[in-house]
């Protein structure tokens, strides 16, 4: 599956933005998604995932309460709303499957998008 990622941008602490990722080359059934991210200088980081049906979600501790992954697999489609931007949010953002969750709970995945800059202002 080829996972594209887009809609980074630069915004202001407290801010909004919404993610998207198109996965073409099969259907989202049955892989479980996430959203990983990369800032400079630092390891990628796992930021929040979505079981198949997308009828649970599980968040990293610094971004609960602000993100939000949700998906539409009749569409091939998986979003990151994220609110109240801090400046420490700035990173590469990727979204990421896997048929596993085991693969996903070791923040590793089969498929990669190429990623998308988020860039939070103070």
């Amino acid at each position: 599956v080829q996972l594209q990622a887009s809609g980074g941008g630069l915004r202001q602490a407290g801010e909004s933005l919404r993610l998207s990722c198109a996965a073409s080359g099969r259907t989202l059934t049955r892989l479980v998604m996430a959203w990983f991210r990369q800032a400079p200088g630092k390891e990628r980081e796992f930021v929040a995932r979505t079981s198949w049906r997308g009828s649970s979600a599980y968040y990293a501790d610094s971004v609960k309460g602000r993100f939000t992954i949700s998906r539409v697999n009749a569409e091939n489609m998986v979003y990151l709303q994220m609110n109240s931007l801090k400046p420490e949010d700035t990173a590469v953002y990727y979204c990421a499957a896997s048929s596993s969750l085991a693969t996903m709970r070791r923040d590793s995945a089969d498929y990669w998008g190429q990623g998308t800059l988020v860039t939070v202002s103070s």
